[in-house]
């Protein structure tokens, strides 16, 4: 009897028990970067993840996140071409300076940026609708309702007269931020006195000439990268002269700050995700316009009010979108 068919059959069986393992196959990886000025992985990259979870991807099955922290210092180019080097397929900016690095080390790579800054007059696309080039992401920087921040401050604490402005102004915008403060401040009445924050000496000093001044009895943050990282500073200096706070972000509310007005940053990582998740299927960001913000938040920290002796009128905590107790 010959033997041999019944060989090629065995071997056609076994081949064919191995079919089924080999179609299930490993998730491709991808491999996205996240770039930021804070120090350490910070709440940004934590949110980022768990948003990107909501649209399918799973560190560790199939994505892997390349976390590059600046630290607070002058070294995010350095850190956007590392992440160059990792063959990233995309890398998140999460702010303006670090959107700035990015773009400055790659034309190719797709960017998805975050930024307070207005990203027209940063050069980071050319237009909100179709960013034109390889970046696109989304805006906090509303500029209409910029003097909305003050016109609270003023009507929670009606005692405000003169304020105090933190800033950095390096910040994409910053001038015409400043600009649409101004305006509102004379429709006000209200005198303000401009200080700028771009490192730790520099905070120093402004709280050094506040104090010496002895006349602002408000302070206003405009929001960004080195104001959000020096917060418990400015927390601080303005519980120990009990001076009513108005801030950009609920970051600083939460950190023990009186109260803030701006878009919720949680909810925008969402959008990210999302920008990160069409860029991964094939879809260009010159074609994914720049979001803006919907709807921004009234928040108010209750436990601050008190230790600086401030009660805030009712008609604007009724308002508030979060009360801190």
């Amino acid at each position: 009897m010959n033997k041999m068919p019944i060989v090629f059959l065995f071997a056609t069986i076994v081949l064919c028990s191995f079919h089924p393992a080999e179609a299930q196959k490993s998730p491709t990886i991808r491999k996205i970067g996240f770039l930021g000025a804070t120090r350490g992985p910070a709440q940004a990259h934590e949110i980022f993840r768990r948003s990107l979870e909501q649209v399918g991807y799973q560190e560790g099955r199939n994505i892997v996140i390349e976390f590059r922290g600046a630290e607070g210092r002058p070294r995010l180019l350095e850190l956007a071409n590392e992440l160059i080097r990792e063959k990233v397929e995309v890398i998140v900016a999460s702010g303006g300076p670090a959107a700035r690095s990015a773009n400055e080390a790659t034309k190719t790579i797709p960017i998805v940026f975050t930024t307070s800054g207005d990203p027209i007059e940063s050069g980071f696309v050319e237009s909100i609708a179709r960013p034109g080039g390889n970046m696109t992401g989304m805006s906090w920087l509303s500029f209409e309702i910029i003097g909305k921040r003050l016109e609270l401050l003023k009507e929670a604490v009606p005692r405000v007269s003169r304020v105090a402005i933190l800033s950095n102004p390096q910040h994409p915008g910053e001038q015409r931020e400043l600009r649409e403060t101004q305006s509102t401040a004379r429709a006000l009445g209200i005198a303000l006195d401009y200080h700028q924050t771009r490192t730790a000496v520099e905070f120093d000093a402004a709280y050094g000439a506040i104090i010496k001044n002895q006349r602002a009895n408000g302070l206003l943050v405009f929001p960004e990268g080195v104001t959000l990282d020096n917060r418990m500073g400015i927390i601080e200096f303005a519980g120990k002269h009990r001076l009513p706070t108005m801030l950009g972000w609920r970051e600083y509310v939460e950190a023990g700050g009186l109260m803030s007005y701006g878009p919720n940053r949680a909810e925008s990582y969402k959008r990210i995700a999302v920008h990160v998740d069409k860029i991964l299927k094939g879809i260009k960001p010159a074609d994914i316009p720049v979001e803006l913000p919907l709807t921004w938040e009234l928040v108010i920290n209750l436990k601050t009010a008190k230790q600086i002796g401030v009660a805030i009128t009712p008609n604007v905590l009724v308002r508030a979108d979060k009360v801190i107790r």
